[in-house]
């Protein structure tokens, strides 16, 4: 990879979006302009992050930008988990079987159901009443 140059890839997770911009550096990561540890402060949150950087030993070659939009805080970790294991393999397509092995790149497909009329949610079903 060129030091000019930036590789980027999508992730996505229930209602939120990941846009990960890679380049070579010392393993900062940015999301949304703001510092890694201040945007997700959970631990949780940055080890499923880091994960997939700490996987193929890559975490110290790469800076990382991440553009996350939408959903809550788990669901865009998990977007930039996707996304981050995307653009890995468009550095090293060798490193897939462990990238593979993992589950870092299956999309989650699991989303909300929408509310139906008649109902409280989306099955929740008023109380019955016999009498």
């Amino acid at each position: 990879m060129k030091a000019d140059t930036s590789l980027h890839a999508i992730g996505r997770r229930k209602t939120s979006t990941a846009r990960v911009f890679l380049k070579p550096g010392t393993g900062e990561i940015l999301c949304n302009g703001r510092k890694f540890e201040e945007y997700f402060p959970r631990p949780v949150l940055q080890i499923i992050i880091r994960r997939p950087l700490l996987d193929v030993e890559a975490s110290e070659k790469f800076s990382i930008n991440l553009l996350l939009s939408g959903g809550g805080p788990a669901g865009q970790a998990q977007a930039a988990r996707l996304a981050i294991a995307r653009v890995l393999l468009k550095v090293d397509e060798a490193s897939r079987p462990t990238l593979k092995k993992q589950g870092h790149l299956s999309r989650d497909p699991r989303e909300v159901e929408r509310k139906k009329y008649g109902r409280h949610k989306a099955r929740k079903r008023p109380q019955y009443s016999k009498r």
